[in-house]
């Protein structure tokens, strides 16, 4: 099969194959059998949506059944890459599914009982059982382990952390022992130094994130995920919130300034990629949303693409098109550069050398 247009993010206009599956600059030795598939057009990475759930629906964990119409609907999308960020049930099965994205699988979140939502994760009797459930999800997952790094305690009436300083430090080393990376989810201040002091490699939502420490993050390579189409749900989560009302104001300040926080992280260079958090409350199949989103809030329309393509690929360890990549592509008719738009359109979905569309 053969492509001819302008290859992202270079912009140079090239000739490329596919061939077993794979992309070649060099052309098959018995071209006149070769398709053409497009003869012009902008050829762009396949996306990549670095904060996603197939496993769970609007009432908990699903069927394998059901998180496979998930991930469709991400691929249908143009999401042919999928960091799952902790799902509740076990998504080996979609992995070998060669229709459906690419999955780098997470694992089970880890939290504590009552501190995080039912039926979701791992719950640990104490937390000083982190750094062996860490040492678990390493072994079974592909490289990630996700914890949750606060959550609403009762008690208290509003967010905070789950874990102590120490159990963190511990845990995380244990997780760069066995070669892998750790995520948490966090919305609020109180627990973000511990993480980042403990050598978290990545953040989900973020939204407590404030000047000194965005610096931090950009100093030690530690990555933001803001889901930021995830956080317009914060008033709404608030107007629930009525037993707990510092709780439901501290959620509607967090929303208040998320677009602030996401401008403040691009001035100090901290590294931004796209996460829908779709499952529960995001439906399946919205990564263009959440680039735009990006956009809005200060990335420029180049900026905003490469956090959900080749940015977000080479973070993940998975190449964009070069020579002997796994031919994971979109084709577009127009440039998305210039019109993120263009992105809801594509003329080709092409996913492992297949043409989905």
């Amino acid at each position: 099969m053969r492509l001819r247009g302008t290859v992202l993010p270079e912009g140079e206009s090239r000739d490329l194959w596919i061939s077993d599956g794979r992309i070649t600059f060099l052309p098959p030795a018995e071209i006149e059998d070769t398709e053409s598939l497009t003869a012009e057009g902008f050829l762009v990475p396949g996306l990549v949506d670095a904060h996603c759930h197939p496993g769970i629906g609007p009432d908990g964990p699903v069927t394998i059944g059901e998180a496979a119409a998930h991930a469709l609907a991400d691929r249908d999308a143009g999401t042919l890459l999928i960091r799952d960020c902790g799902q509740p049930i076990d998504a080996r099965p979609l992995q070998e599914r060669p229709d459906l994205p690419r999955i780098i699988r997470a694992g089970r979140h880890l939290a504590l009982p009552k501190r995080y939502i039912p039926g979701l994760g791992t719950e640990l009797e104490h937390p000083d059982e982190l750094p062996a459930a860490v040492a678990e999800q390493a072994a079974d997952g592909d490289g990630w382990v996700k914890l949750v790094g606060d959550w609403i305690d009762r008690a208290a009436g509003d967010l905070r952390p789950l874990w102590p300083d120490d159990v963190l430090t511990e845990a995380i080393k244990v997780a760069h022992e066995s070669g892998a990376r750790v995520t948490a989810h966090v919305f609020g201040e109180e627990a973000l130094p511990g993480l980042v002091n403990a050598g978290i490699d990545c953040l989900e939502h973020g939204t407590g994130l404030g000047d000194d420490l965005l610096g931090e993050l950009a100093r030690r390579d530690i990555a933001l995920v803001p889901t930021l189409i995830n956080i317009e749900n914060f008033p709404g989560i608030a107007d629930k919130a009525v037993r707990y009302p510092v709780y439901a104001a501290h959620m509607r300040a967090l929303h208040a300034g998320v677009g602030a926080m996401i401008g403040a992280a691009l001035d100090a260079g901290v590294a931004i990629y796209a996460g829908t958090d779709a499952g529960g409350m995001i439906e399946h199949g919205r990564i263009v949303d959440e680039i735009e989103a990006l956009h809005r809030c200060g990335m420029t329309r180049e900026q905003a693409l490469a956090a959900a393509s080749w940015s977000a690929r080479a973070w993940l360890g998975h190449p964009g098109i070069v020579e002997g990549a796994p031919a994971d592509l979109l084709v577009f008719d127009a440039d998305p550069r210039e019109d993120l738009a263009v992105l809801r359109a594509p003329r080709h979905i092409v996913l492992g050398g297949t043409v989905i569309r």
